[in-house]
């Protein structure tokens, strides 16, 4: 997996229960774009993720 600061992610929900994580990668911490990252949520938390099956990253369109 590749990844880029900016770029946004979504961490799925792993039960019917659980709703979809959103945030951004604030920092890049592997070499040549891979993990980990440290990601700020949408509700202000930040962690550092290391991204499993249910990561999916999405690249705003002016970052081609």
């Amino acid at each position: 997996m590749r990844a880029q600061q900016g770029d946004r992610i979504i961490i799925r929900g792993k039960t019917v229960e659980s709703s979809d994580r959103h945030g951004e990668i604030i920092e890049v911490r592997g070499p040549d774009g891979g993990p980990p990252y440290t990601v700020r949520f949408d509700d202000g938390h930040e962690s550092v993720v290391y991204p499993g099956g249910d990561f999916i990253v999405e690249r705003p369109e002016h970052q081609s």
